[in-house]
């Protein structure tokens, strides 16, 4: 319950250059960083093999496309709404030497084609998945899969809860299967 609180916290202090840019409808999340564990646990539970290609919506610092590349063999295309994280996660894969397998893509996700990914990742809040919905639908093809961290996908069932507790933190992640989400 606590990391909800803090993410509405944040919410509330969501960047106004972010909102002004883009309208504040655009930014559909704060910068909350995933813990490695658990970016390792999401990319697992959607079962990610080497050629997939994983987007990662609010990309952050890059790190769920950066460990997908390293780890799993992927490429990866990270998608920021802020020009800052957008940047420094540019330069982490650059200084990684992984420009050949993971990019990042500075705009919204509310308008981003993902018809070339296999997997799709976010850290939203429900309210947010649910504006994302409409274009999960557009643009992925059966058997796709969408792993959200923490916050369910409204109207959609998934095919996997996966449960991870940390010291006192509990940590939900849903797996879905376009074709199977309802």
């Amino acid at each position: 319950m606590r990391a909800l609180s803090t993410t509405l916290l944040l919410l509330s202090i969501a960047s106004p250059v972010v909102a002004q840019k883009f309208g504040a409808a655009e930014n559909l999340a704060p910068y909350i960083p995933t813990p490695q564990f658990i970016v390792e646990r999401m990319l697992q539970a959607g079962h990610v093999k080497p050629g997939d290609v994983v987007y990662d919506l609010g990309s952050g610092d890059g790190r769920i496309v950066i460990t997908a590349a390293q780890q799993f063999g992927a490429r990866g295309v990270g998608v920021e709404i802020q020009p800052d994280l957008c940047r420094k996660a540019v330069e982490r894969i650059k200084a990684l030497g992984l420009e050949d397998r993971v990019s990042m893509v500075e705009g919204s996700a509310l308008h981003m084609d993902l018809s070339p990914a296999n997997v799709v990742t976010m850290f939203f809040l429900t309210s947010s998945n649910e504006k994302m919905k409409p274009n999960l639908e557009k643009y992925l093809k059966p058997g796709a899969r969408v792993v959200s961290n923490q916050f369910p996908i409204t109207g959609w069932r998934p095919v996997e809860v996966v449960h991870v507790k940390s010291g006192s933190m509990n940590h939900s992640i849903y797996v879905y299967e376009i074709g199977r989400t309802r």
